[in-house]
């Protein structure tokens, strides 16, 4: 058996897999977000710990553990976990979605040499940023850090006792070299870090530690376990959903939107706000570009007008071309192409003839506009998208199906039910760990159906996405 774990913002989840591939059991833990100003999200790594005992304890009581012999690690990504010299935890962690560095990330994208190395945007929610606000707003805490880990790294650290990090995860720093997969001492140097304040690096399918002995006694394992270097959340989401090779991309309808495509060269293009990481399979990267208001925008105004979103979807039966109405789905700013937090959202095209249905369908067209955006912006690096596949709690609405594959003119694969996201990803590459294999058995999960673009609505859909262009740009700084 494999173990993979997926720490999460909200919860922890663990998933078995046989060697087969094939899901055995799973177990979940809730986390909770600290805010205790406006613009920070905090947690406390100790409780990490003790969700990871929970999901331990809760799999060693459903199976006999003792036939496990790899375990994978996912996870959100670019917070910052600051330790002493003995490894107790400084602060609470900094999570990705906390905005306090808007100052400091401003100041060091301003710095060439990040967006020439990196490849990205220096981001507010990146690691880097972070440590410059740590050494400006504490400087007596940021003196006595001795390690920065990511946050899956510091349950690796409380697994194996290693400090290390993955290839993927550390590419949403803002220190990582990118091209070359190493860490780069410049920019380290321009936060007052230095490398040796940094995990090893690892591939993600390499091994990067052992699992200790106590451990192995609690849980009924056996010592000694490789645990692999493992991914982000979205890199191992991608070797979850088999996309791990060029012209392979998946779309995510989640609360955000992720367009996400392989690519087996590396091609940034930090002007578009496109996230250029390295993937968390060797010699691979991948591309994202990302929507910060997905089934959000349509769970908004399902509130907004009193009624169920899923029912409200279901509602609008087949595909139509797009109405006068635009939504410009920007609730709190948008990442890509604009890199533009104080951007909002907007309806267009209001008329008498403008029904709560019609306002729906130009809420979904809105963000299905917004991974056209994405779309654009990846293909203007050389990045092929051949195919979709669908993930993501939107993904259970045909219609936004229907206007993706035909805004996107892609055909967008439905696979069957089952658990292929992150926590699924990081078993597959704790079983790579484990037995010396690759991205062989990364495979694309079955389909269930493929939802082909609708040539008559073509047109009308690349019509509508140049409409939307438009009135993004003119919104700008009205907001």
């Amino acid at each position: 058996m494999y173990l993979g774990l997926d720490l999460g913002t909200t919860g922890l989840k663990a998933v078995l897999i046989d060697g087969e591939r094939r899901l055995l059991a799973e177990a979940t833990a809730p986390l909770s977000v600290s805010r205790p100003h406006p613009g920070w999200s905090e947690q406390d790594p100790a409780a990490w710990i003790r969700a990871a005992e929970t999901v331990l304890t809760a799999l060693a009581a459903e199976r006999d553990l003792s036939a496990l012999r790899g375990i994978g690690l996912s996870g959100q990504m670019h917070g910052a976990v600051l330790l002493d010299a003995a490894d107790a935890v400084l602060r609470p962690c900094i999570l990705w979605n906390d905005t306090r560095a808007h100052g400091q990330a401003a100041e060091m994208d301003a710095d060439p040499r990040f967006r020439a190395v990196t490849g990205n945007i220096v981001f507010p929610g990146f690691t880097a940023p972070k440590l410059r606000w740590v050494a400006d707003a504490e400087p007596r805490l940021f003196a006595s850090v001795a390690k920065v880990l990511l946050q899956k790294d510091y349950l690796r650290l409380w697994l194996t006792g290693a400090h290390v990090a993955d290839m993927s995860d550390a590419a949403g720093t803002s220190w990582l070299d990118t091209g070359r997969r190493l860490w780069d001492e410049r920019l380290l140097a321009a936060t007052g870090l230095s490398v040796a304040q940094m995990p090893r690096l690892v591939e993600g399918s390499d091994v990067s530690g052992h699992l200790r002995p106590a451990l192995a006694g609690r849980f009924g394992l056996t010592a000694g376990i490789p645990v692999a270097g493992g991914g982000g959340d979205n890199a191992a989401t991608g070797v979850g959903m088999g996309v791990v090779r060029a012209g392979q991309a998946f779309v995510s309808l989640g609360t955000s939107g992720v367009l996400f495509a392989a690519n087996d060269a590396y091609a940034p293009a930090p002007e578009t706000a496109v996230h250029t990481f390295c993937h968390a399979l060797p010699d691979t990267w991948h591309q994202m570009g990302v929507i910060l208001s997905a089934t959000d925008a349509l769970n908004w105004y399902a509130g907004l007008v009193g009624e169920d979103a899923a029912r409200l979807a279901i509602s609008l039966g087949p595909l139509r071309a797009p109405g006068e109405t635009l939504f410009l789905p920007y609730l709190g700013g948008e990442r890509t192409p604009l890199n533009d937090a104080a951007i909002r959202g907007a309806f267009l095209g209001l008329a008498h003839a403008t029904d709560r249905a019609a306002a729906a369908r130009a809420v979904m067209e809105g963000v299905t506009f917004a991974f056209c955006d994405c779309r654009d912006v990846l293909a203007a690096t050389g990045t092929r998208i051949d195919g979709l596949i669908a993930t993501g709690g939107g993904a259970r609405s045909d219609y936004w199906l229907a206007a993706i594959a035909t805004a996107l003119d892609c055909p967008v694969t439905l696979p069957v039910a089952g658990e292929f996201g992150a926590a699924y990803g990081a078993a597959l590459l704790g079983l790579m760990a484990a037995e010396d294999v690759g991205a062989e058995i990364a495979e694309p999960p079955a389909t269930a159906r493929i939802i082909a673009p609708e040539a008559s609505f073509t047109d009308a859909f690349r019509a509508g996405h140049a409409r939307y262009r438009k009135a993004r740009t003119a919104i700008q700084g009205l907001t």
